[in-house]
């Protein structure tokens, strides 16, 4: 099949059957195809033009991101729940995406789908967005004539993942920013600001206190190897970064150690126990087999100690364990959340307590969130209180000590 032509965004002015004036923006091929397109739809006279695309202003250049996936879904779900062909579906969908590279997917997946792949298969070419545990669902939804029901159900499954991600992250940056702030302040300070408090002490003509002469040297070291420090923090950070992506045993390293961290660590356990279940359940009531559904979990989990315990828990199932026990085992699980998966086993309604397990753990990392400001407060305020009120208190004691000089 021809490999389909990157579309361009084009902007045009004309009139209307009525000979009323209008414009808009399209989506073509070239310049040739863009006016074509207007002439069809009856626009008389149209001045068309490429629009002009400005560095990372422009949507072309905006990653695809797991949202955009959700939102995607979700529109699908919507359009085949509404009655809407899938090939019109796809179309409509894609017409009204503003990411370029997304709405070229959608165009791509729409031309496989129409060569006569299925919809599960074209998906299957981009890994990187679809995921196994993705394509698998939407394969099954497609064998049993249900692929509206089961979009819908990713879909929600998609966005309650999203929601659960924007809230670690929300908890996760909150401290750091606070005291990253702190820190560039207190850079500023010694590099432009103390420097002018040394000139006036050299006037004094007393001896400086303990406090303020460690200070100044400080600042003195500050001025001459800022750009040492600067350039090691980014090191550190590109290191840390390629470090976690190349060595699966650093990164598990750097999991468990997250979770020892007071109030951020229960944040994350309780999000791996939600989207351990939220995953469970959805691949479980898609008729996935249990043992299939836990290695998705295994993967969607977000937490190496996590995954490794899910692992060992498929294992014990595929033995014969029940899932009780075998969660049991791995000693990790809130004794909550086992009762509840132990009662949805014996009562035959498993899919329905592993999603009330979710709902309970997202709104536990919902709470958590949302009082973690308050919780940190203290914390924050010794943090800014010993770098910047420390160099404040510095510089004034030798102006406190002025009278004596006098």
């Amino acid at each position: 099949m021809p490999k389909e032509a990157k579309l361009q965004t084009f902007s045009w002015q004309g009139k209307d059957k009525n000979g009323n004036k209008s414009k808009g923006k399209l989506d073509a091929e070239s310049l040739s195809v863009a006016k074509a397109q207007l002439r069809k739809q009856g626009i008389i006279s149209p001045k068309v033009s490429k629009e002009i695309e400005i560095g990372f202003l422009s949507s072309k250049n905006k990653p695809i991101k797991p949202v955009d996936i959700a939102f995607f879904t979700r529109q699908m779900a919507t359009m085949l729940k509404s009655g809407v062909p899938l090939m019109q579906g796809l179309d409509i969908t894609a017409g009204g995406m503003d990411k370029q590279k997304l709405k070229e997917m959608v165009y791509a997946i729409k031309n496989d789908v129409n060569s006569g792949l299925d919809f599960s298969t074209s998906l299957t070419k981009y890994p990187e967005h679809f995921d196994d545990l993705y394509c698998n669902l939407v394969h099954a939804g497609e064998q049993s004539g249900a692929l509206e029901q089961m979009l819908d159900r990713i879909a929600t499954y998609k966005e309650k993942l999203e929601t659960l991600k924007g809230k670690i992250k929300k908890a996760l940056t909150y401290p750091t920013a606070v005291i990253v702030v702190g820190l560039i302040v207190s850079a500023i300070l010694l590099v432009k600001v103390v420097p002018q408090f040394e000139m006036v002490f050299k006037n004094f003509g007393a001896d400086l206190p303990a406090f303020t002469m460690f200070v100044v040297g400080l600042s003195e070291v500050a001025q001459e190897w800022w750009w040492v420090a600067l350039l090691s923090i980014a090191a550190a950070g590109v290191s840390f970064s390629k470090a976690r992506a190349r060595s699966q045993k650093f990164s598990d390293s750097v999991d468990r150690f997250m979770l020892k961290i007071p109030v951020i660590g229960k944040i994350l356990q309780d999000a791996s126990v939600a989207r351990f279940s939220r995953t469970l359940a959805t691949t479980f009531a898609a008729g996935v087999p249990l043992v299939n559904a836990l290695e998705s979990a295994a993967g969607a989990s977000g937490n190496a100690l996590y995954r490794d315990a899910i692992l060992q828990i498929r294992n014990g199932v595929s033995t014969g364990q029940s899932l009780q026990n075998a969660i049991n085992m791995t000693g990790i699980f809130p004794n909550m959340a086992v009762q509840m998966i132990s009662i949805g086993e014996e009562a035959g309604s498993l899919e329905m307590m592993l999603e009330k397990v979710a709902d309970f753990y997202e709104e536990q990392v919902d709470n958590a969130v949302d009082n973690l400001s308050s919780l940190l407060e203290p914390l924050i305020m010794v943090v800014l209180g010993v770098l910047v009120g420390g160099l404040v208190v510095a510089m004034y004691l030798p102006i406190f000590q002025l009278g004596n000089v006098v």
